[in-house]
């Protein structure tokens, strides 16, 4: 039951009724919102909708107050409105009767696990949406920026499924280009170490311990045989070998999180030629066949010049076309292609393979690279793909306020299975969401594993543990009661009187709304976010029980009473362990 769904639409049908009276002209009603007002004390839901329609409404609504006066008065006859009143210019402010919000639990407790949840291609998402996210080099173990975005990622992949998206997780494997290729010389190295060589790792290779075992495995399948081999023999069965050895990591890596994809797509599966042309030659071939692809010079960069400017001419992508504020290269200076060809390439097969809208996790440093894929992506589906780009922020690890020394194991970071192993997968997975993905996030790893208000995944967790044991005590109090959440809909919900419980009620009732618009959004942090508060209006209730024995969840002489309100923490429960699930963060009964 979304209570703001359906007075969307009551809003709606009275201005059918109006428009129909030859008073407005079109409407298009995804335009007005209803929403909670700013201040709960003028009453429990709100709508600009005369305000967005005003200009229409013009000469029968000279101004947004007699169009919104209009939609009042039909709003106070419809059932479950105790009023409604014209605020200010024109908003509207709606209170509700006590018996909506007994509906609003009665619908929680009979959909408990799937309250909030849209059908396919009805709520806040829908169509086919692939969600590529992580997509590291797989040049060694994950570190905590990388382990931001595959949270993210993956909860943003979550929300989607439900709200009614049909959603596929992908990873991309940089595996071409010179990244591997260093990888694939720092492997050869901990291979002659492996056979016995004292070697040393030269600046621009990678000194990380985790290749000692990839040289030992090469050492183990090859002996010495590729010992006295040029680089041009064993360059490629030693990249190949790194390459599946660091995505064996990086699966692990993302285990510990929880994370899983559906596709792992290789870049090298892009630059591969069938008939002496490569999937990137093709789409290269077909943009140009549609007058994207030219061969012009391009204006140097303002300010002052790289030393590896040239000027030249070049084959260029169009676009500018699209948005972009240049057109961009697709070939290098040797012929070859630019990473950007490669990408274009590779978001052909997402569209190819039917999906309506994409959305790519990419870290902070790629903030540049976002209008020129855009561009592409508009080019090479008329348009009609939509592309979200979201990228994610540095993460600074603190321990008690002081900076994270670095890992041994990675040679230069600190690697994100050594943060997952000391503080848990579900303060990392709640702490990395509670913040927007584009702000800075300061990651303390002290201050996570705190029993306190101020450690969020704590404070939500242990609200869903609190009300577990209220039930456990209703149980003792009470052994005949049917606390399953089916039975307690049937519960006498009008007792719920308490200013304290309609709180809580009225936040459960936010809850398929938030779902939609974190959705529309693509915004997970919001479900964060609304746990923290649902989890104060419980923790606020509980205590009120401590100084007013009157208003604690079980009263032994009030069996009635204490059934509405087990009704009332179940369905806290519910929603709780729901966005806990989307968030991929457990829901613990007990906590120590």
């Amino acid at each position: 039951m979304n209570i703001f769904a359906a007075f969307h639409a009551n809003v709606a049908a009275i201005l059918d009724s109006i428009k129909a009276s030859g008073r407005l002209p079109e409407l298009d009603y995804s335009r007005f919102v209803v929403e909670p007002p700013k201040d709960a004390a003028l009453g429990d839901l709100a709508t600009n909708a005369a305000m967005v329609f005003a200009k229409g409404a013009k000469p029968h609504f000279p101004n947004p107050r007699q169009l919104a006066t209009e939609i009042a008065a039909a709003l106070a006859e419809t059932p479950n409105v105790a009023e409604a009143e014209v605020a200010g210019p024109g908003f509207i402010n709606i209170r509700l009767k006590p018996s909506v919000y007994a509906e609003v639990l009665r619908s929680v407790l009979t959909n408990c696990a799937v309250f909030g949840r849209a059908p396919k291609g009805r709520g806040g998402a829908s169509g086919k949406i692939n969600v590529e996210y992580v997509s590291a080099n797989p040049t060694g173990p994950m570190h905590v920026g990388h382990g931001r975005g595959a949270v993210f990622g993956d909860a943003l992949a979550n929300l989607l499924e439900f709200a009614g998206a049909e959603v596929t997780r992908e990873y991309y494997i940089n595996d071409a280009g010179a990244q591997v290729d260093v990888l694939a010389r720092s492997a050869y190295l901990r291979y002659r170490e492996a056979l016995g060589e004292t070697v040393t790792i030269p600046d621009g290779l990678y000194p990380g311990d985790y290749l000692k075992g990839v040289g030992q495995a090469l050492a183990d399948e090859h002996g010495a045989s590729l010992v006295d081999k040029p680089e041009s023999e064993w360059l490629e069965p030693v990249r190949r070998a790194a390459i599946d050895a660091m995505m064996a990591m990086i699966r692990d890596d993302l285990s510990a999180l929880n994370i899983t994809h559906d596709v792992f797509f290789s870049e090298r599966a892009l630059h591969e030629k069938a008939n002496g042309v490569s999937q990137i030659d093709k789409e290269i071939d077909e943009l140009r066949a549609h007058g994207l692809v030219y061969e012009g010079r391009l204006p140097p960069p303002k300010g002052q010049l790289p030393d590896d400017w040239e000027d030249r001419e070049q084959t260029l992508f169009r676009s500018t076309d699209f948005g972009d504020d240049i057109d961009r290269p697709l070939k290098k200076s040797d012929g070859s292609n630019t990473y950007f060809s490669a990408d274009i390439a590779y978001h052909k097969s997402k569209i190819d393979r039917g999906f309506t809208t994409l959305v790519d996790v990419w870290g902070a440093d790629h903030g540049g690279y976002v209008k020129r894929m855009s561009a592409a992506v508009a080019a090479l589906s008329d348009r009609k793909v939509a592309l979200d780009v979201k990228l994610c922020q540095l993460v600074k690890l603190m321990r008690g306020g002081e900076p994270v020394k670095m890992s041994k194991r990675s040679g230069d970071f600190v690697t994100l299975r050594e943060v997952v192993d000391e503080v848990g997968v579900d303060a990392v997975r709640f702490m990395m969401l509670y913040r927007k993905n584009d702000a800075p996030l300061e990651f303390d790893l002290a201050k996570v594993i705190e029993q306190s208000k101020d450690n969020p995944v704590f404070y939500v967790q242990y609200a869903h543990a609190r009300a577990k044991s209220a039930l456990r005590q209703a149980l003792a109090a009470f052994p005949d009661f049917d606390v399953s959440a089916p039975a307690l809909a049937s519960a006498r919900l009008e007792l719920l009187e308490d200013e304290g419980e309609i709180a809580l009620a009225k936040a459960i009732a936010q809850y398929p709304r938030l779902i939609d618009a974190a959705a529309a959004a693509h915004e997970p942090h919001r479900i964060a976010f609304y746990l923290y508060e649902l989890a104060s209006v419980f923790h606020a209730h509980w205590n009120k029980g401590k100084d007013r024995p009157q208003l604690r969840f079980v009263n032994a002489d009030e069996r009635d009473l204490t059934y509405a309100r087990i009704a009332l923490v179940v369905s806290s429960t519910c929603v709780l362990a729901s966005g806990l699930r989307l968030l991929g963060v457990s829901a613990p009964d007990e906590m120590r």
